[in-house]
C-alpha cells in the first residue's frame, strides 16, 4: 500500500474513532444528567416529604440542565437556587418540587400538615404562573396541568424560556410579556395561580382571578431581601383562606403595585 494510501486510510480511522469517542462521551453526559436528576428527586425531594407520583415524574423527566445558562449547567441539579441572567434566579429544586405539590395535591392544611394526595383532576386544572424566569417551573406545570399560562415582565427572559420551550415541544404553555400584578384577565379563572417571585403583598388582581370554587394560590410574601412567607391561599366564594407554609426567599415582584391587599 502506497504511503498516500496509508495516510488517507489512517485519517479515515482517526475521523472514525473521534465520532465514536464523541457518542460516547455525548451518552455518557447524558446518562450522567439523568443520574443526576434521579439523585435529585431522591436526595432532596423525596427525602424531605415530597411524594406525590405526578410531581415526582414531573420533576425526574424535565431536563433542568436545559433551563440553566451554559457555565452553570454541572451545578444545574445541585441542591440551591442559581443565577439565570438579568439578576434573575432558577429556584432550588425542591423549592419547585414544594411549590407544585402544594397546588396540585387535594389535602394540604399548613406546615403542620403538608400531606400528598391524588392530585384534583390535574390534567384538566388551568394554571397561572407570575414570574415565568427560566421556563423550568412551566415546564414542570405542563407535565402534569392541561394548560400552563405564564407572564414575564423580563423580556430578554420572557423571549429565551418560549423559545426553549418551544423547541422541548411543549405545546400547552403559554407565555406573556407583561406586568404580573395584572395577572392575565383574558385568560381567567385559573384553578390555580402560582407566583415565583416576591410582593410585599398578595394582588388584588391575582386573587380576582382565582377560581371562586376551591381555587389554589401559592406565593411567596414579603420585602426584598428579607425572608418571606410563603402562603397558600385557597377561595370559596368570596372568601380566601390563608395557610402559612414556610419561610422562603425570592427575587422580588416586579411591576405595577397599585392593588394590592
Amino acid at each position: 500500500m502506497s504511503k498516500k494510501k496509508t495516510a488517507m486510510l489512517l485519517f479515515l480511522l482517526s475521523i472514525v474513532f473521534a465520532a465514536i469517542t464523541l457518542g460516547e462521551d455525548i451518552m455518557h453526559l447524558s446518562k450522567s444528567y439523568q443520574a443526576l436528576r434521579q439523585e435529585m428527586v431522591e436526595n432532596q425531594i423525596k427525602a424531605r416529604g415530597i411524594t406525590g407520583a405526578a410531581v415526582l415524574g414531573a420533576m425526574l423527566k424535565v431536563e433542568r440542565h436545559r433551563f440553566v445558562p451554559e457555565i452553570m449547567k454541572p451545578l444545574s441539579y445541585g441542591d440551591r437556587p442559581l443565577p439565570i441572567g438579568e439578576g434573575q434566579t432558577i429556584s432550588q429544586p425542591y423549592i419547585v418540587a414544594l411549590m407544585t405539590e402544594l397546588i396540585i395535591c387535594s389535602s394540604i392544611s399548613g406546615e403542620t400538615a403538608i400531606k400528598s394526595a391524588p392530585s384534583t383532576a390535574a390534567k384538566r386544572l388551568k394554571v397561572l404562573e407570575i414570574g415565568t424566569g427560566s421556563g423550568y417551573q412551566a415546564a414542570i406545570l405542563a407535565e402534569i396541568a392541561a394548560e400552563v399560562y405564564t407572564i414575564e415582565i423580563v423580556e430578554p427572559l420572557g423571549v429565551r424560556a418560549q423559545k426553549l420551550l418551544e423547541e422541548l415541544g411543549y405545546k400547552n404553555i403559554y407565555v406573556k410579556i407583561g406586568d404580573g400584578y395584572k395577572g392575565w384577565p383574558e385568560k381567567a379563572p385559573f384553578d390555580r395561580i402560582i407566583v415565583t417571585c416576591a410582593p410585599e403583598e398578595v394582588p388584588d388582581a391575582l386573587l380576582g382571578q382565582l377560581a371562586a370554587d376551591g381555587g389554589r394560590m401559592i406565593i411567596p410574601v414579603g420585602e426584598a431581601g428579607a425572608t418571606q412567607k410563603l402562603v397558600l391561599i385557597k377561595r370559596e366564594g368570596d372568601k380566601y383562606i390563608r395557610d402559612f407554609i414556610t419561610y422562603v426567599m425570592f427575587v422580588p415582584m416586579v411591576g405595577q403595585k397599585d392593588g394590592v391587599k
